[in-house]
Formats: C-alpha cells, structure tokens, sequence
C-alpha cells in the first residue's frame, strides 16, 4: 500500500513536524497491514491531499468502514 499526503505549504508546520507525522503514520498503517509492504510519504505542496494506492479488497477490516472508531486507539 501506498500512502501519499501532501500538506499546504501557505501555513507551514514547526521543525520535524512532517519526519514525525511520517514516521507515526508509517507506524500505524505498519501495525493494520501486517502482511503487505506500506509505503508513506508526507511532503509540501500548493494544497492538503491524501492519496491511498494499492489497498485491495483483502486489505479490508470492518472496524475501517467507521474511521471514528479508531481514534486514539493504539
């Protein structure tokens, strides 16, 4: 799976911020999808975007169809 985000460079984010969101997103996407190769990268661009390529229906849980209900969650 392929996690790309970009993030709007009109109000930038202090030191290390974007390292960090990558890191604990690669993390957390690590711990769900145990079986396949995960790839994130955050970087800045002229606009917020979010982009999930290669999940596949195997990838599927159903606790994913209520994002909510994973908030804080570890």
């Amino acid at each position: 799976m392929r996690v790309e985000i970009t993030v709007s460079n009109t109000r930038p984010l202090p030191a290390g911020a974007i390292e960090a969101l990558s890191d604990e997103l690669s993390r957390r996407i690590d711990e769900q999808f145990l079986d396949s190769t995960n790839h994130v990268k955050v970087r800045y661009a002229s606009a917020n975007n979010l982009s999930v390529l290669g999940g596949g229906q195997r990838d599927s849980r159903s606790d994913q169809r209520n994002p909510a209900a994973n908030v804080g969650k570890r």
